[in-house]
């Protein structure tokens, strides 16, 4: 017992150490875990042999992952993305195995071997590529959907894999996989002729389609009766690890059959409890898998060979990036999303150790060129990070500054100048100019630039935080800025120089949040106005009405509640300091707590005021028109 506490205390004090660390210094989470890994394995040795053992367990937290993304795909979608699915998916998957089998031939591997270390080559990393996307935000961009498309047909097609592969055993290998007899896990298909382990293949994933829509439901309905958070929790990872252990013994793979639970389950009114039960699961499991990745490094066997694994490593990152390249480039990716999709997925991923473990055990490739494979994808799963920080740091600036024009020269300068004009500024211009105001309009978007040609509304491209622009632009004798870009260390630098050149203008800003609002009214800006403030004050104002209140009334709450606002914020702006956490500052904590007793008391006094006005015949203009209507 003193043991596993021992092993259990290690591994989570690596991870709070390393991870935050990593990230802080843009690595992302993953690296983060793999360097803790080989810290606590190869470096100082305080994790062993046992590292394998706790691999089978931590791989547990690939298949919650599995089951998490199937939750967050309705059935309807993934039918939407089938040829995306098949297309770029499957060209990827057979691009990667004929380069890496063709390569393997040409190195004297026979053809059985070659095809077989093609087929465990060709899948990426799910884990690592979903959560750095994720992280990134990238999983939305043209580049992360088709690399989701990818993965996910890499997932799938594990199951042809594991069948296809048997096939491929060599006789004289038989020899090398034994004495794993004794040691088999339960199977419901050995021994059986092909047409029953396919009958019973397919029941069992008919029971998890099946038995997910129809059974799930009730199951859940019972359980939350109980009214008990804990035994919801012990359903939620009683179905997976049932489903697993189901797809387990008939010979599937158990990430494939939580991954189509969670997609029968994705319009199930438990899903969001589901996600909630099961997500701190997976990211621990998921952390434990790639410490032990780290740590189960063979780093004797790595410098002993060091100049082939590396070389290794690197050839089938290059012919991975290659292939996806070209299969993007067919499927029009173009761009930063071209480079991220061949960038991203070039790595192995966590089921070639799976795959790797099962072509040994049946005499498909040698046993003893197993180590070696197994440093060549932990040491491609441990570049991933360092591709994306490529992708991030040299990449996307270089390609962002080969579509860079140069300024457009402003020709006529103007009282007004709106700096953005995106949909914020948009609308600014829109009620400016449609009042007789001439306006200058600059924003570093090229596309929004010309788009907005199109439609007849004259914008300059150029940096609003270059001087000579904005000097351009008439800035010595404006009456007025408007700082509407979605920036918020852009609006700030530019409101600074302004008022250092401008003390007299008027100065309105795009605010991000409440933070930013402080650091705009100590640079001087006049009106702050938060992004979704108004639009918030309004929909507050429908829910009252919604509610049973009268307009007038509403509408006299909502111009109260933004009164009592500014009057917050200016009260806390003068106590806030940005060097000190808003929850670590006692004089800004003391403020709040008295601005929001005194924001209550005024919005008392409002409701009182308005209950027992006269004036509740008034209806605001748009609730009139549309009651007229």
């Amino acid at each position: 017992m003193s043991g596993l506490l021992f092993q259990a205390f290690v591994y989570l004090c690596a991870a709070v150490i390393a991870v935050p660390i990593a990230k802080r210094f843009g690595l992302g989470s993953v690296l983060g875990y793999l360097i803790a890994g080989i810290v606590l394995g190869p470096l100082i040795g305080l994790v062993g042999a046992e590292t394998q053992s706790i691999q089978q367990f931590a791989e547990f937290g690939v298949v919650m992952m599995l089951f998490l993304v199937g939750l967050e795909l309705e059935p309807r979608q993934l039918w939407a993305m089938r040829q995306r699915l098949l297309g770029v998916g499957g060209a990827q998957v057979a691009g990667t195995a004929a380069v890496v089998m063709a390569a393997a031939m040409l190195a004297g591997i026979g053809w059985t071997v070659a095809l077989a270390l093609g087929l465990v080559a060709s899948a990426s990393s799910t884990a690592i590529v979903l959560q750095t996307l994720g992280e990134k935000g990238l999983l939305k961009s043209d580049g992360g959907r088709a690399s989701f498309a990818v993965l996910l047909f890499q997932d799938i097609s594990v199951i042809p894999m594991l069948a296809l592969l048997p096939l491929l055993a060599l006789p004289a290998l038989r020899g090398q996989a034994g004495g794993d007899a004794a040691h088999a896990a339960p199977s419901l298909v050995a021994g059986l002729p092909g047409w029953e382990t396919g009958a019973i293949t397919i029941l069992a994933v008919a029971a998890v389609v099946v038995g997910g829509h129809y059974l799930t439901r009730p199951l859940f309905r019972f359980i939350a009766s109980a009214e008990l958070r804990e035994v919801f929790t012990a359903a939620a990872l009683l179905l997976v690890v049932g489903i697993a252990l189901l797809m387990t013994l008939v010979g599937l793979s158990p990430a494939l059959g939580t991954f189509l639970a969670g997609v029968v389950l994705a319009n199930s009114e438990y899903r969001h409890e589901l996600e909630s039960d099961v997500e701190p699961f997976k990211g621990l499991l998921l952390g434990l898998f790639f410490i032990t990745v780290g740590a189960g490094m063979n780093f004797g066997l790595l410098l002993a060979h060091l100049p082939l694994i590396l070389g290794l490593t690197l050839a089938l990152i290059v012919a991975k990036a290659l292939v996806l390249a070209i299969v993007g480039r067919l499927f029009r990716l173009r761009g930063p999303d071209l480079w991220l999709f061949a960038l991203g997925l070039a790595q192995a991923g966590e089921f070639a150790f799976v795959l790797l473990s099962f072509t040994v055990q049946n005499a498909v490739i040698p046993a003893a060129m197993a180590p070696m494979l197994l440093l060549v994808v932990a040491l491609s799963m441990l570049l991933t990070p360092l591709l994306f920080i490529l992708f991030d740091r040299v990449v996307l600036p270089r390609l962002t500054r080969g579509r860079t024009r140069p300024a457009d020269t402003i020709d006529a300068p103007a009282p007004v100048i709106i700096a953005g004009i995106g949909r914020f500024g948009q609308i600014i211009n829109r009620m400016l100019r449609s009042n007789g105001y001439e306006t200058v309009v600059l924003d570093l978007s090229a596309e929004m630039v010309d788009s907005m040609a199109t439609f007849g509304i004259k914008a300059f491209f150029g940096d609003a935080t270059r001087p000579d622009l904005l000097d351009a632009a008439g800035l010595r004798t404006a009456r007025m800025l408007v700082l509407a870009i979605d920036d918020p260390e852009r609006v700030l630098a530019i409101a600074r120089h302004v008022r250092q050149m401008r003390p007299d203008l008027h100065i309105v800003a795009r605010a991000h949040d409440r933070h930013h609002v402080y650091e705009l009214f100590q640079a001087g800006c006049n009106d702050i106005i938060r992004e979704v403030f108004d639009s918030s004050v309004r929909a507050g104002r429908s829910a009252l009405e919604a509610l049973g209140h009268h307009p007038y009334e509403a509408e006299k709450i909502a111009q109260t509640f933004v009164k009592g606002d500014r009057q917050t914020l200016r009260k806390l702006a003068g106590v806030w300091n940005p060097a000190i956490p808003s929850s670590s500052n006692p004089a800004y904590i003391a403020a709040a707590r008295e601005a929001r007793r005194e924001e209550e008391a005024m919005m008392a006094g409002a409701r009182s005021a308005t209950r027992d006005g006269v004036n509740r015949a008034w209806m605001p203009p748009g609730a009139r028109d549309s009651a007229e209507d």
